[in-house]
Protein backbone atom coordinates (compact mmCIF):
# COMPACT_ATOMS: atom_id res chain seq x y z
CA UNK A 1 0.00 0.00 0.00
CA UNK A 2 1.73 3.50 -0.85
CA UNK A 3 0.15 6.47 -0.04
CA UNK A 4 0.83 10.22 -1.39
CA UNK A 5 0.79 13.05 0.53
CA UNK A 6 1.51 17.06 -0.49
CA UNK A 7 1.52 20.48 0.90
CA UNK A 8 -0.31 23.22 0.36
CA UNK A 9 -2.24 23.49 -3.10
CA UNK A 10 -3.91 26.60 -4.42
CA UNK A 11 -5.07 27.12 -7.84
CA UNK A 12 -6.58 30.49 -8.04
CA UNK A 13 -6.24 30.81 -11.95
CA UNK A 14 -6.51 29.28 -15.33
CA UNK A 15 -3.80 26.16 -15.52
CA UNK A 16 -3.70 23.22 -17.44
CA UNK A 17 -3.12 20.23 -15.77
CA UNK A 18 -2.29 18.43 -18.68
CA UNK A 19 0.31 20.74 -19.72
CA UNK A 20 1.74 22.17 -16.97
CA UNK A 21 2.36 19.09 -14.65
CA UNK A 22 5.42 17.12 -15.42
CA UNK A 23 4.38 13.67 -16.82
CA UNK A 24 6.93 12.07 -14.35
CA UNK A 25 4.64 13.68 -11.44
CA UNK A 26 1.91 12.40 -13.13
CA UNK A 27 2.82 8.70 -13.05
CA UNK A 28 3.95 9.05 -9.22
CA UNK A 29 0.32 9.91 -8.39
CA UNK A 30 -1.19 7.22 -10.97
CA UNK A 31 0.97 4.47 -9.27
CA UNK A 32 0.25 5.54 -6.01
CA UNK A 33 -2.68 3.92 -4.19
CA UNK A 34 -3.75 6.50 -2.09
CA UNK A 35 -3.58 10.29 -3.14
CA UNK A 36 -4.26 13.22 -0.61
CA UNK A 37 -3.57 16.91 -0.94
CA UNK A 38 -3.86 20.21 1.15
CA UNK A 39 -6.94 22.17 -0.74
CA UNK A 40 -5.90 25.69 0.68
CA UNK A 41 -8.32 27.48 -0.65
CA UNK A 42 -12.10 27.19 -0.93
CA UNK A 43 -13.65 26.35 -3.97
CA UNK A 44 -16.56 28.88 -4.17
CA UNK A 45 -18.47 31.33 -5.53
CA UNK A 46 -19.16 33.38 -2.78
CA UNK A 47 -18.17 36.96 -2.42
CA UNK A 48 -18.30 37.28 0.83
CA UNK A 49 -14.83 37.90 3.14
CA UNK A 50 -14.37 36.73 5.91
CA UNK A 51 -12.76 39.40 8.37
CA UNK A 52 -8.87 38.89 9.15
CA UNK A 53 -5.07 39.65 8.00
CA UNK A 54 -3.90 38.24 5.01
CA UNK A 55 -5.23 37.33 1.93
CA UNK A 56 -8.60 36.28 1.58
CA UNK A 57 -7.72 33.43 -1.32
CA UNK A 58 -10.21 31.32 -3.55
CA UNK A 59 -10.01 28.64 -6.11
CA UNK A 60 -10.29 28.24 -9.69
CA UNK A 61 -12.82 25.83 -9.88
CA UNK A 62 -12.07 24.16 -13.17
CA UNK A 63 -8.27 24.52 -12.87
CA UNK A 64 -8.38 22.55 -9.48
CA UNK A 65 -10.59 20.05 -10.79
CA UNK A 66 -8.30 19.57 -13.62
CA UNK A 67 -5.65 19.33 -10.91
CA UNK A 68 -7.15 16.87 -8.74
CA UNK A 69 -8.32 14.33 -11.63
CA UNK A 70 -4.78 14.53 -13.55
CA UNK A 71 -3.48 13.53 -10.50
CA UNK A 72 -6.02 10.90 -9.25
CA UNK A 73 -6.73 12.87 -6.00
CA UNK A 74 -8.81 10.60 -3.54
CA UNK A 75 -8.63 13.21 -0.42
CA UNK A 76 -7.88 16.70 0.68
CA UNK A 77 -7.33 17.83 3.82
CA UNK A 78 -9.35 21.18 4.48
CA UNK A 79 -7.71 22.21 8.18
CA UNK A 80 -5.86 25.30 7.30
CA UNK A 81 -6.11 29.06 7.76
CA UNK A 82 -7.69 29.59 4.59
CA UNK A 83 -10.63 27.22 4.33
CA UNK A 84 -13.00 30.29 5.91
CA UNK A 85 -11.71 32.80 3.42
CA UNK A 86 -15.41 33.36 1.46
CA UNK A 87 -17.60 32.16 4.98
CA UNK A 88 -19.41 29.11 5.60
CA UNK A 89 -20.69 29.24 2.35
CA UNK A 90 -17.30 28.97 1.00
CA UNK A 91 -16.50 25.77 3.17
CA UNK A 92 -20.08 24.47 2.42
CA UNK A 93 -19.26 24.84 -1.63
CA UNK A 94 -15.83 23.11 -1.08
CA UNK A 95 -17.55 20.31 0.56
CA UNK A 96 -19.84 19.63 -2.00
CA UNK A 97 -17.49 20.13 -4.63
CA UNK A 98 -15.20 17.26 -3.35
CA UNK A 99 -18.43 15.41 -2.74
CA UNK A 100 -19.69 16.03 -6.36
CA UNK A 101 -16.06 15.08 -7.46
CA UNK A 102 -15.85 11.61 -5.06
CA UNK A 103 -13.07 13.47 -3.40
CA UNK A 104 -12.77 11.90 0.51
CA UNK A 105 -12.68 15.51 3.12
CA UNK A 106 -10.84 15.69 6.07
CA UNK A 107 -10.21 18.76 9.23
CA UNK A 108 -13.05 21.01 8.12
CA UNK A 109 -17.27 21.07 8.13
CA UNK A 110 -20.14 22.94 9.01
CA UNK A 111 -19.12 22.59 13.03
CA UNK A 112 -16.33 20.90 15.34
CA UNK A 113 -18.21 17.65 15.46
CA UNK A 114 -17.96 17.15 11.50
CA UNK A 115 -14.57 19.02 11.17
CA UNK A 116 -13.32 16.67 14.31
CA UNK A 117 -14.47 13.20 12.18
CA UNK A 118 -11.43 11.03 11.24
CA UNK A 119 -11.19 9.72 7.98
CA UNK A 120 -10.59 6.05 7.84
CA UNK A 121 -9.17 4.33 4.70
CA UNK A 122 -10.24 0.05 4.30
CA UNK A 123 -6.74 -1.19 2.99
CA UNK A 124 -5.64 -4.71 2.00
CA UNK A 125 -2.56 -3.77 4.33
CA UNK A 126 -5.12 -2.80 7.48
CA UNK A 127 -7.28 0.05 8.34
CA UNK A 128 -5.71 3.71 7.93
CA UNK A 129 -6.73 6.60 9.75
CA UNK A 130 -6.28 9.82 8.97
CA UNK A 131 -6.53 13.17 11.37
CA UNK A 132 -5.85 16.49 10.58
CA UNK A 133 -6.24 19.63 12.18
CA UNK A 134 -4.59 23.12 12.03
CA UNK A 135 -3.43 25.87 14.41
CA UNK A 136 -5.97 28.65 15.72
CA UNK A 137 -5.33 31.10 13.11
CA UNK A 138 -9.15 32.43 11.57
CA UNK A 139 -10.84 29.82 10.58
CA UNK A 140 -11.39 27.42 13.89
CA UNK A 141 -15.00 25.81 14.05
CA UNK A 142 -17.48 25.96 17.13
CA UNK A 143 -20.14 23.90 18.02
CA UNK A 144 -22.28 26.85 16.20
CA UNK A 145 -20.30 27.62 13.15
CA UNK A 146 -18.35 25.99 10.37
CA UNK A 147 -14.68 25.92 10.16
CA UNK A 148 -11.25 23.94 10.53
CA UNK A 149 -10.93 20.88 13.28
CA UNK A 150 -8.57 23.24 15.39
CA UNK A 151 -5.07 22.66 17.53
CA UNK A 152 -6.11 22.01 21.38
CA UNK A 153 -3.74 19.27 22.39
CA UNK A 154 -6.34 17.99 24.93
CA UNK A 155 -8.79 17.03 22.23
CA UNK A 156 -5.99 16.25 19.31
CA UNK A 157 -4.67 13.65 21.76
CA UNK A 158 -7.93 12.07 22.16
CA UNK A 159 -9.03 11.87 18.56
CA UNK A 160 -5.27 9.90 18.04
CA UNK A 161 -6.16 8.18 21.42
CA UNK A 162 -9.55 7.11 19.49
CA UNK A 163 -7.81 6.11 15.94
CA UNK A 164 -5.40 4.16 17.14
CA UNK A 165 -7.55 1.96 18.96
CA UNK A 166 -10.12 1.79 15.77
CA UNK A 167 -6.88 1.47 13.14
CA UNK A 168 -3.91 -0.52 12.00
CA UNK A 169 -2.10 3.17 11.09
CA UNK A 170 -2.69 6.73 12.23
CA UNK A 171 -1.53 9.33 9.95
CA UNK A 172 -1.96 12.82 11.62
CA UNK A 173 -1.22 15.81 9.30
CA UNK A 174 -0.62 19.43 10.94
CA UNK A 175 -1.27 22.99 8.77
CA UNK A 176 1.29 24.91 11.39
CA UNK A 177 4.16 26.49 12.11
CA UNK A 178 5.64 29.84 10.95
CA UNK A 179 5.82 30.98 7.43
CA UNK A 180 9.14 31.18 5.61
CA UNK A 181 11.13 29.64 8.48
CA UNK A 182 12.56 26.43 7.79
CA UNK A 183 12.56 24.92 11.17
CA UNK A 184 9.97 24.37 13.90
CA UNK A 185 10.24 26.17 17.15
CA UNK A 186 10.88 24.27 20.31
CA UNK A 187 7.41 23.92 21.05
CA UNK A 188 6.34 22.69 17.87
CA UNK A 189 8.91 20.08 18.70
CA UNK A 190 7.75 18.86 21.71
CA UNK A 191 4.22 18.90 20.68
CA UNK A 192 4.58 16.82 17.68
CA UNK A 193 6.67 14.10 19.29
CA UNK A 194 3.48 14.16 21.87
CA UNK A 195 1.63 13.28 19.35
CA UNK A 196 3.98 10.75 18.39
CA UNK A 197 3.38 9.20 22.15
CA UNK A 198 -0.19 9.08 21.76
CA UNK A 199 -0.56 6.58 19.03
CA UNK A 200 0.44 8.26 15.64
CA UNK A 201 2.32 6.43 13.01
CA UNK A 202 3.58 9.35 11.39
CA UNK A 203 3.45 13.31 11.92
CA UNK A 204 3.29 15.28 8.98
CA UNK A 205 3.26 19.71 8.50
CA UNK A 206 2.59 22.14 6.33
CA UNK A 207 1.70 25.65 6.48
CA UNK A 208 4.93 27.21 6.32
CA UNK A 209 5.48 27.49 2.55
CA UNK A 210 8.94 26.43 2.61
CA UNK A 211 10.53 23.01 3.38
CA UNK A 212 11.70 21.91 6.81
CA UNK A 213 13.62 18.65 8.08
CA UNK A 214 12.18 15.82 9.76
CA UNK A 215 13.46 13.17 12.11
CA UNK A 216 12.43 9.63 13.57
CA UNK A 217 11.20 9.92 17.06
CA UNK A 218 11.10 6.57 19.19
CA UNK A 219 10.52 5.30 15.51
CA UNK A 220 7.39 7.59 14.07
CA UNK A 221 8.88 9.45 11.23
CA UNK A 222 8.17 13.57 11.90
CA UNK A 223 8.12 16.13 8.39
CA UNK A 224 7.87 19.64 9.83
CA UNK A 225 6.99 20.95 6.75
CA UNK A 226 6.44 19.83 3.08
CA UNK A 227 6.29 23.75 1.62
CA UNK A 228 3.94 24.47 -1.36
CA UNK A 229 2.87 22.00 -3.57
CA UNK A 230 1.49 23.56 -6.41
CA UNK A 231 0.84 27.52 -5.21
CA UNK A 232 -0.22 29.91 -8.05
CA UNK A 233 0.63 33.04 -6.61
CA UNK A 234 4.23 34.74 -7.59
CA UNK A 235 6.95 35.46 -4.25
CA UNK A 236 9.98 37.14 -3.65
CA UNK A 237 10.65 33.92 -1.45
CA UNK A 238 13.22 31.54 -3.34
CA UNK A 239 11.78 28.53 -0.93
CA UNK A 240 8.12 29.03 -2.20
CA UNK A 241 8.46 27.31 -5.37
CA UNK A 242 10.32 24.17 -3.86
CA UNK A 243 8.23 21.46 -1.80
CA UNK A 244 8.26 17.89 -1.03
CA UNK A 245 5.72 14.81 -1.92
CA UNK A 246 5.74 12.29 0.83
CA UNK A 247 5.63 8.78 0.20
CA UNK A 248 4.42 6.37 2.43
CA UNK A 249 4.30 2.73 1.79
CA UNK A 250 2.89 0.02 4.64
CA UNK A 251 4.26 -3.48 3.41
CA UNK A 252 3.83 -6.36 6.46
CA UNK A 253 2.56 -4.71 8.68
CA UNK A 254 5.74 -1.76 8.45
CA UNK A 255 5.11 1.59 7.96
CA UNK A 256 8.37 3.23 5.64
CA UNK A 257 8.59 6.91 4.60
CA UNK A 258 10.93 8.91 1.46
CA UNK A 259 9.80 11.90 -0.13
CA UNK A 260 10.46 13.50 -3.64
CA UNK A 261 11.11 17.36 -4.11
CA UNK A 262 9.14 19.25 -6.79
CA UNK A 263 10.10 22.84 -8.14
CA UNK A 264 7.36 25.22 -9.77
CA UNK A 265 8.60 27.59 -12.36
CA UNK A 266 8.43 30.74 -11.76
CA UNK A 267 4.97 32.95 -13.50
CA UNK A 268 3.85 29.86 -15.59
CA UNK A 269 4.13 27.24 -12.03
CA UNK A 270 5.08 24.26 -14.17
CA UNK A 271 5.67 21.66 -11.86
CA UNK A 272 8.00 19.15 -12.00
CA UNK A 273 10.56 16.83 -10.21
CA UNK A 274 14.07 18.27 -9.00
CA UNK A 275 16.95 16.17 -8.11
CA UNK A 276 18.45 19.35 -6.77
CA UNK A 277 21.47 18.62 -4.25
CA UNK A 278 21.62 22.13 -3.11
CA UNK A 279 17.73 21.06 -1.83
CA UNK A 280 18.73 17.47 -0.42
CA UNK A 281 22.11 19.17 1.12
CA UNK A 282 19.77 21.81 3.06
CA UNK A 283 16.92 19.37 4.45
CA UNK A 284 20.39 17.36 5.35
CA UNK A 285 21.25 20.54 7.95
CA UNK A 286 17.96 21.03 8.72
CA UNK A 287 17.75 17.75 10.19
CA UNK A 288 21.19 18.16 11.87
CA UNK A 289 19.46 20.97 13.67
CA UNK A 290 16.38 19.39 14.64
CA UNK A 291 18.59 16.65 16.30
CA UNK A 292 20.24 18.61 18.94
CA UNK A 293 17.93 20.83 20.83
CA UNK A 294 21.05 23.05 21.49
CA UNK A 295 20.99 23.72 18.56
CA UNK A 296 17.28 24.28 17.27
CA UNK A 297 16.78 26.66 20.21
CA UNK A 298 20.01 28.68 18.87
CA UNK A 299 18.45 28.78 15.63
CA UNK A 300 14.54 29.60 17.21
CA UNK A 301 16.31 32.89 19.65
CA UNK A 302 17.75 34.12 16.22
CA UNK A 303 14.64 33.98 14.37
CA UNK A 304 13.00 35.58 17.43
CA UNK A 305 15.08 38.64 17.35
CA UNK A 306 14.47 39.22 13.47
CA UNK A 307 10.95 39.02 14.13
CA UNK A 308 10.96 40.79 16.96
CA UNK A 309 10.32 44.84 15.71
CA UNK A 310 7.12 43.45 13.35
CA UNK A 311 5.89 41.48 16.46
CA UNK A 312 6.20 44.61 18.75
CA UNK A 313 4.16 46.92 15.52
CA UNK A 314 1.60 44.21 15.62
CA UNK A 315 0.86 44.76 18.98
CA UNK A 316 1.05 48.38 19.08
CA UNK A 317 -2.40 49.90 20.09
CA UNK A 318 -1.92 52.26 17.14
CA UNK A 319 -3.41 48.76 14.88
CA UNK A 320 -6.68 50.08 16.92
CA UNK A 321 -6.89 53.04 15.21
CA UNK A 322 -9.60 52.80 12.34
CA UNK A 323 -8.53 55.94 10.22
CA UNK A 324 -5.30 54.35 8.30
CA UNK A 325 -4.55 58.10 7.13
CA UNK A 326 -4.61 59.29 10.91
CA UNK A 327 -2.59 55.66 11.93
CA UNK A 328 -0.02 56.50 9.18
CA UNK A 329 0.10 60.19 10.12
CA UNK A 330 0.97 58.63 13.71
CA UNK A 331 3.98 56.26 12.55
CA UNK A 332 5.10 58.85 10.07
CA UNK A 333 5.65 61.00 13.61
CA UNK A 334 7.50 58.07 15.00
CA UNK A 335 5.06 58.11 18.08
CA UNK A 336 4.55 54.99 18.97
CA UNK A 337 2.57 53.95 22.38
CA UNK A 338 4.41 50.48 23.05
CA UNK A 339 5.77 50.37 27.03
CA UNK A 340 6.81 47.54 28.89
CA UNK A 341 3.71 47.93 31.21
CA UNK A 342 1.23 47.85 28.47
CA UNK A 343 3.01 44.73 26.97
CA UNK A 344 3.50 43.00 30.38
CA UNK A 345 -0.45 43.35 30.77
CA UNK A 346 -0.70 41.86 27.11
CA UNK A 347 2.03 39.11 27.61
CA UNK A 348 -0.58 38.11 31.03
CA UNK A 349 -3.71 37.59 28.89
CA UNK A 350 -2.01 35.61 26.46
CA UNK A 351 0.22 33.48 28.61
CA UNK A 352 -2.20 32.56 32.24
CA UNK A 353 -4.82 30.12 30.63
CA UNK A 354 -8.05 31.53 32.56
CA UNK A 355 -7.64 35.46 31.02
CA UNK A 356 -6.74 33.51 27.41
CA UNK A 357 -10.02 32.29 27.81
CA UNK A 358 -11.97 34.62 27.99
CA UNK A 359 -10.30 37.30 25.91
CA UNK A 360 -10.73 34.52 23.12
CA UNK A 361 -14.32 34.48 24.00
CA UNK A 362 -14.49 38.53 24.42
CA UNK A 363 -13.16 39.99 21.88
CA UNK A 364 -13.96 36.91 19.39
CA UNK A 365 -17.57 37.97 20.52
CA UNK A 366 -17.08 41.78 19.79
CA UNK A 367 -15.93 41.07 16.55
CA UNK A 368 -18.97 39.24 15.61
CA UNK A 369 -21.57 41.80 16.78
CA UNK A 370 -23.31 44.04 14.40
CA UNK A 371 -20.19 46.80 13.56
CA UNK A 372 -23.10 49.23 14.40
CA UNK A 373 -22.50 48.03 17.55
CA UNK A 374 -18.93 49.17 17.97
CA UNK A 375 -19.03 52.27 17.01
Amino acid sequence: MKLLITGDLVINQPYNASKMIDQKIVELFNQSDYNIVNLEAPVTNSEIKQLKTGPNLKADKNSTLSVLNVLQVDAVTLANNHVLDYGKLGIADTLQFCKSNKIATVGAGMNIFEASQTLYIDTEEGKIAIINFAENEWSAATINSAGFNPMNVIDNANQIQEAHKLADYVIVIIHGGHEYYNLPSPRMQKQYRFYADQGADIVVGNHTHCISGNEVYRGVPIYYSLGNFLFTENSLWADWYNGLILEIEIKEKKLTSEFYIVEQAKETFKLLLSNSNMVFERISVFNSIIAEAAKLQNSWEKYVDKQSKAYLNLWSPLNLIKNRYLRAALNKLNISLINKKGLSIYLNLMRCEAHRDLSNEIIKKYIEEPISKNL
